[in-house]
């Protein structure tokens, strides 16, 4: 069985995108990248991230031909498959239909530097030109508009982060719905006050050590 690991690292992420509240049901998708062999491991298609065993993680090549695996992929998988074509600080993408991010989607708002922890992602969140869900014109809307970005908005829909594993993406995902939440609930009260970009490009810098999460399974 290829990718093992991730495999499993899929299935235990899934999980934790339900438990922590970050999307419901089947609602979102993740994948790895094996850069070596250039081959994607990504949850199938419609399955609930509960129920997910190890055989039905689906593995592709980046142009979405089956590997190995009886499932359908992610209708989502040329979304993910864009950031490892064409990006080298990217081997994990995670999409999910989160409370906050897909409010700011159905505005078509963009998310701006009121929270210094926006900085994991950017300088800002970018909401992408909306397309249909699976189709390749959303694929390209939003790599166009993560670029530069490790997080994007998809207009009408929910949100997409990539990063250089599973736990950091994972991370931003959770740290720009926080962001969103605070965001949205200062806009219900007042006009949120927007940091300089001196100070974000100073985060950004900052964020090169301390934004980045190791795993404890890591040291």
């Amino acid at each position: 069985m290829l990718m093992e690991k991730e495999r499993l690292l899929l299935i235990e992420y899934g999980k934790k995108l339900v438990q922590a509240g970050l999307t419901k049901g089947t609602g979102g998708n993740l994948s790895i990248f094996d850069r070596k062999n250039g081959h994607v491991a990504i949850t199938p298609s419609g399955i609930d991230f509960f129920e997910i065993q190890p055989e039905d993680i689906v593995i592709i090549d980046v142009d979405g031909n089956v590997i190995e695996g009886n499932r359908v992929p992610s209708s989502e998988w040329a979304m993910h498959v864009m950031p490892y074509k064409y990006r080298d600080d990217i081997d994990a993408v995670i999409h999910a239909h989160t409370m906050y991010a897909t409010v700011m989607a159905c505005l078509r708002q963009e998310l701006p530097a009121t929270h210094y922890m926006i900085a994991v992602a950017g300088e800002n969140v970018r909401v992408a030109e909306y397309a249909t869900y699976g189709s390749p014109e959303l694929a390209k809307n939003a790599f166009e508009a993560m670029k530069d970005r490790k997080a994007v908005i998809l207009a009408n829909h929910g949100i997409l982060a990539g990063a250089n594993d599973l736990l950091n993406a994972f991370n931003i995902i959770e740290e720009i719905e926080y962001c969103a939440e605070v965001y949205t609930k200062a806009k219900a009260i007042g006009e949120p006050v927007i940091l300089p970009h001196e100070e974000m490009t100073l985060m950004a810098e900052k964020f090169k050590t301390y934004g980045q999460r190791v795993s404890v399974k890591d040291k």
